[in-house]
């Protein structure tokens, strides 16, 4: 019996549009029909089906029960064997495999067989996906935007669609229907409700940076240049630490590019991300000094007493620059290097006043009180939290004249915050 047209068709799509081989096809098909044939009364539990792999000729195949007397599912009459069969000399109790019109397998086999065979390409995808992806971890690939659902984006790539979730997006980047993307293989997912697994891609993630470098700079590619570490506010600012060990070779160099065309091109695929390409050193010193550029730095101290944690001096006019718009370029340069950076102004070259009005400031923000309070504190010789917490509450009060009840506040702020520091550096020494 030849296939028929429907399943036919199920075969080809499936094989040219889905990426299963049409054997993984044919046996899914083969067990799909047997499973629901089963279900029929009148065929046996030994029924098989058999696909001819040349002409895709289907075949239904069944044993059944030599019998004189007994009719019905799982026999057939002696006679008529012994007609079908003739070279056997068969007796009553023998058994035969006979094959059978698929027709007798009945409307509901062939709907619930479609269903199972759809069920196991899934599976077969499934299994595809896995197994081709799994290796491809750090890769970058080029897909279509083909969905999106709440911003994150269903992305399809050859055969098969991933998903690039809002959270490892670049915040300001805005995609739409049929756009090109490129994006890091970031896992692939098992999905434990039994929809297989997915493929899961970023472009927030600092991997991706670190693959685009591989790309575009040779030098790391070849090994030749190294990539020690990578710092990422994505769509804002990133930092990558390189170095080499090849004296002829300059890294920073080599990431930049001739004119500069090789960071550039990275910075276009990242929609204006800027990148600081940084001269990775061992000597924490000098390694914080790099990160932290183009800051120029008075000095940079390693705390003794806790562990992992520098402080660091600069002028009053580089104090911004150091700490960078809402904190970043520290923030980066304290990931990057993974020890915590303390920056501080330097007062040796501090004019009084200068001194006077930043320690005005650090109280009124610390404490949240008004400029004019904190001068009160500051014209009084309460320069600091530490200072405030190391006299008693009465003192304190009667040293500024303050109200009892602001006195009190004041005081019981002052309190917490020094708590609150001394907690923060416990878990960083735990650290």
């Amino acid at each position: 019996m030849a296939m028929n047209n429907q399943l036919l068709a199920v075969v080809q799509h499936i094989e040219a549009e889905r990426g299963v081989s049409r054997e993984i096809v044919l046996t899914a098909i083969e067990q799909a029909i047997c499973q629901a044939a089963r279900r029929n009364r009148e065929v046996t539990e030994d029924l098989r089906v058999v696909i001819d792999r040349k002409n895709l000729a289907l075949h239904v195949y069944d044993t059944l029960v030599c019998s004189e007397d007994k009719r019905g599912g799982g026999f057939i009459p002696l006679a008529r064997a012994r007609a079908m069969f003739k070279d056997r000399d068969l007796k009553a109790g023998d058994t035969v495999e006979v094959e059978m019109p698929a027709s007798r397998l009945g409307r509901i086999a062939a709907q619930t067989s479609r269903q199972m065979i759809m069920q196991k390409i899934r599976d077969a995808e499934r299994t595809n996906t896995f197994s081709e992806y799994k290796d491809r971890i750090g890769d970058i690939v080029s897909g279509t935007v083909s969905a999106i659902s709440h911003r994150d984006l269903f992305v399809t790539v050859g055969k098969t669609e991933m998903i690039l979730p809002a959270k490892e997006r670049i915040p300001s980047e805005d995609f739409g229907v049929g756009d090109t993307i490129r994006a890091l293989v970031l896992r692939v997912d098992t999905d434990e409700r039994g929809r297989g697994p997915s493929v899961v891609l970023s472009r927030s993630n600092g991997k991706f940076l670190e693959a685009l470098f591989r790309l575009e700079v040779s030098e790391i590619s070849d090994g030749v240049v190294e990539i020690m570490g990578v710092a990422r506010d994505p769509g804002y600012r990133a930092k990558i630490a390189v170095r080499t060990a090849n004296e002829n070779v300059d890294p920073v160099g080599a990431c930049v590019g001739q004119r500069g065309n090789r960071v550039r091109n990275i910075v276009n695929e990242l929609n204006g991300e800027k990148i600081d390409i940084v001269r990775w050193s061992d000597d924490i010193r000098e390694y914080v000094k790099q990160a932290l550029a183009p800051a120029k730095l008075e000095s940079v101290e390693v705390d003794p007493s806790s562990p992992n944690t520098v402080h660091i001096v600069v002028a009053s006019d580089q104090y911004s620059l150091a700490i960078g718009k809402r904190g970043q370029n520290v923030r980066l340069s304290t990931k990057l290097t993974g020890w915590h950076i303390e920056v501080k102004k330097s007062m040796a070259t501090a004019s009084y006043a200068d001194q006077k009005a930043e320690a005005i400031k650090e109280l009124a923000e610390t404490l949240s009180i008004s400029t004019a309070v904190a001068t009160k504190l500051v014209d009084t010789g309460f320069l600091t939290v530490d200072v405030i917490v190391d006299s008693d509450e009465t003192s304190f009060i009667a040293s500024t004249g303050l109200d009892e009840v602001k006195g009190k506040g004041i005081y019981a702020a002052a309190k917490a915050v020094a708590e609150l520091m001394r907690a923060e550096k416990s878990e960083e020494d735990g650290e």
